[in-house]
């Protein structure tokens, strides 16, 4: 067993290095989805529903543009393993065109997504909210995508507490914007949740502003701007991004989808039931930011094991950071149940929502170790550039087993909401195991 612990230690040691940062970036972001709410709620419950309904289907164009972008990440930690500063600073401009591009078709989409939103039988009274707030998040898409096309080139390169203090004063700001304009303070309009739509597009245009004048302009990134400036757009870094960044993409973007998928059937059980989603969908991306944040410095330092050929250590790695995430999922676990009956009150004051919050909470709860262990092993998956069998596994799993078992428990046996959380724990601890062997049987070959 000691020898078992020796040999982990210094990859626990490196990937919570690693991760942390990208930890703290992500639990900001947390902090501001819990804002958002928090306020929005209290300012009215028929805002928090319309909250739930747009930003269950923009996390899907969101998702699957930063998923996109993940593809950077493998190539420049194996880029850099090897020195190669000026290659990565190419392959990073070909990046933010191909990345620019995939915010455009996903801004296109979700604009015709908003000239049929009738078709989706959504409650009447909601559309006065819906659609200006739905509008403001189609103007951000862009330049989130392109700030995470940044963040994976950082990232890869060993550099993640830039993109993190960038991302928290970001949030920061976003909060404080949300306060002034959702209940027009100091002056400023009250426009509940359409004022929340404004602050969050500000804060992401700023980060992108940041990070693009840091890069332009800082000493840190010197070795690679020569690269970038020389370097031209070209078929084989394109090639190469699509090709690791689309299966990514497809996969994170399956995922989301299903649960986006059933915010219109929670729709049709009214807003009640919306809200208590939204809430619910806030609190659980508290663990799996987490479990992102680790797993997302698996990835980083697979890629470079990867450039080294050391397939020894690219097995410890991943599993070391498996440890980590189920440690962290039990404490998820403890949290939730311990809070479950509470966790409502900080949204909103109508009982009815909390105590259907409390219920959700309990699928959520049984999928953290499934959800834990397919965010390491598709991370690790992509640090070793084998994306296409985890996209189709992700399909199966979400498409054919989540949705179909959700809408049978919610409607042919009436558990209501309930019913449609209940497919979650069975798609994702299935996507799980199957990723797991996958990974394990190719590093041991």
């Amino acid at each position: 067993m000691q020898f078992c612990i020796s040999g982990y230690k210094k990859h626990y040691i490196q990937t919570l290095k690693l991760g942390g940062p990208i930890m703290l970036g992500q639990l900001g972001i947390i902090i501001v989805g819990f804002a958002d709410n928090i306020m929005v709620g209290h300012h009215s419950t028929g805002e928090l529903a319309a909250a739930s309904f747009v930003n269950n289907f923009f996390t899907l164009a969101f998702i699957f543009g930063i998923g996109f972008s993940y593809g950077l990440t493998p190539i420049i930690g194996t880029l850099f393993a090897n020195q190669q500063y000026q290659e990565i600073g190419a392959t990073l401009k070909n990046s933010l065109l191909i990345n620019f591009i995939v915010g455009i078709l996903l801004s296109l989409c979700m604009f015709l997504l908003l000239l049929h939103i009738d078709l989706l039988n959504q409650p009447e009274e909601l559309l006065p909210y819906i659609i200006p707030y739905y509008i403001l998040q189609l103007f951000s898409i862009i330049f989130a995508i392109l700030f995470n096309s940044f963040k994976q080139f950082s990232d890869g390169s060993l550099d993640t507490q830039t993109p993190m203090w960038i991302m928290l004063g970001a949030n920061i700001l976003n909060i404080i914007g949300n306060y002034f304009l959702i209940y027009g303070k100091w002056g400023f309009p009250e426009l509940g949740l359409t004022g929340a739509g404004i602050s969050t597009l500000g804060s992401r245009i700023l980060t992108l502003l940041t990070f693009g004048i840091l890069f332009l302009y800082g000493n840190k990134y010197k070795p690679y701007l020569t690269g970038f400036r020389k370097g031209t757009i070209n078929r084989f870094h394109i090639s190469r991004l699509i090709k690791i960044g689309l299966p990514v993409g497809l996969q994170m973007g399956v995922e989301t989808a299903s649960f986006s998928l059933s915010v219109i059937m929670m729709g049709w059980l009214g807003s009640i039931a919306l809200a208590a989603h939204q809430i619910v969908g806030v609190v659980t991306t508290l663990g799996f930011m987490v479990y992102y944040g680790i797993a997302a410095a698996v990835t980083i330092r697979v890629s470079n094991f990867m450039g080294k050929k050391d397939v020894p250590n690219i097995r410890r790695a991943s599993f070391a950071g498996l440890h980590i995430i189920l440690l962290v999922a039990v404490l998820v676990v403890i949290f939730i149940f311990c809070l479950r009956n509470q966790i409502g009150y900080l949204f909103t004051t109508e009982k009815e929502v909390v105590m259907l919050v409390a219920l959700l909470s309990l699928p959520v709860m049984a999928y953290q170790f499934g959800d834990g262990l397919q965010i390491l092993f598709s991370n690790a998956l992509r640090g070793i550039r084998d994306v296409t069998y985890m996209a189709v596994a992700a399909f199966i799993c979400h498409f054919l087993l989540s949705l179909p078992i959700g809408y049978f428990c919610g409607f042919v046996l009436n558990w209501g909401a309930l019913g449609i959380w209940c497919g979650f724990p069975i798609g994702l601890t299935t996507l799980g195991i199957i990723l797991y062997y996958r990974f394990n049987r190719l590093t041991r070959l």
